[in-house]
C-alpha cells in the first residue's frame, strides 16, 4: 500500500465496482487537490454516481484504494466511514433528499445536530448559510410546503453548514431552472473559493463543468479523453470491465 501525495485531499488508484455485473467502474484513479474544484463529467451510466459515492465512503469500492487526507478510507468499517461522511464531508444530490418532519433550519442545521453541536449554534451556523441562498425567510416551514428549488437550496446549505473539508454533487442542477441553478452554482464556488472547500461535482452539463478548476471525463466507467465522449449517451450496453480475484 503506497500513500498518495500529501497534496491531494482526496486520491484514488484503481477503483472497480460493479452493480449486479455491470461495470460502474473500471479502474479509475485519480487526484483531487485541497480546496480545488473538480468537475467529473460524462453521459448519463458513465459512472459519475458510483465514483463519488466511492469517493465519499457511500460505496466501498470492490477493488482500489480511495485516500482522505493520507488516511484509508476503502480499509474503514461501515461506523467509521459513516461518522467520517457526517464530520467531514457535505453531500448534494439532484434530488434533495430532507427529514419532512424536521422544519428548514433543523434540515440545513442537522449535520451540527448529530454531531453534538447546541441547538443555538447550530442553528446560528445554518441559518447564515439559508441568508446566503436567500431561503432564511421559510426557516421555520416544512419542506414539502416549498419548491423544488427551493429544496435544493437548502441541501445546499446543509452541506455546507457544517463546515466540511470536502463537498460532493451529484448533478446538483439537474432539476433546476436556469435562475435557480444559477443561484446554487454561485454559492457554492464562491464557497468553496473563500471557505477553502474541495469540491468534487458531477455533471453532464458543460456549463456547470466549466465553472470547475478542472474536469475528469468518465465514459462506461473509465477515465477517457474529453475528445472521447460521445455527443449523446450510448442507448444499450457497456464496455464490460473485468475485477481480478
Amino acid at each position: 500500500m503506497v500513500a498518495p501525495p500529501d497534496n491531494d485531499v482526496i486520491w484514488a488508484r484503481s477503483l472497480h465496482y460493479s452493480h449486479n455485473g455491470s461495470p460502474g467502474l473500471c479502474g479509475v484513479s485519480l487526484g483531487v487537490r485541497d480546496a480545488e474544484i473538480l468537475a467529473v463529467t460524462g453521459p448519463r451510466g458513465s459512472g459519475k454516481t458510483t465514483l463519488l459515492h466511492c469517493l465519499s465512503g457511500r460505496l466501498a469500492p470492490q477493488q482500489g484504494e480511495v485516500w482522505f487526507n493520507s488516511v484509508p478510507v476503502h480499509t474503514m468499517n461501515p461506523r467509521t466511514r459513516e461518522r467520517l461522511r457526517r464530520e467531514r464531508f457535505g453531500w448534494i444530490s439532484s434530488d434533495p433528499e430532507l427529514v419532512g418532519e424536521l422544519t428548514v433550519w433543523e434540515n440545513a442545521a442537522l449535520p451540527l445536530l448529530l454531531r453534538g453541536v447546541s441547538r443555538r449554534a447550530a442553528k446560528k451556523a445554518a441559518t447564515e448559510w439559508l441568508e446566503r441562498l436567500d431561503i432564511a425567510a421559510f426557516a421555520k416551514k416544512r419542506p414539502h410546503t416549498l419548491l423544488q428549488a427551493q429544496r435544493q437550496r437548502i441541501s445546499v446549505a446543509r452541506a455546507l453548514a457544517g463546515g466540511p473539508t470536502v463537498v460532493f454533487a451529484d448533478e446538483p442542477t439537474a432539476t433546476l431552472h436556469r435562475a435557480d441553478r444559477s443561484q446554487v452554482l454561485r454559492t457554492l464556488t464562491t464557497a468553496a473559493r473563500s471557505h477553502g472547500i474541495t469540491v468534487v461535482l458531477a455533471t453532464h452539463d458543460d456549463e456547470v463543468a466549466a465553472l470547475a478548476d478542472r474536469t475528469l471525463p468518465l465514459l462506461d466507467g473509465r477515465r477517457v479523453a474529453t475528445g472521447s465522449l460521445p455527443a449523446e449517451p450510448e442507448a444499450e450496453g457497456r464496455a464490460a470491465c473485468s475485477l481480478s480475484v
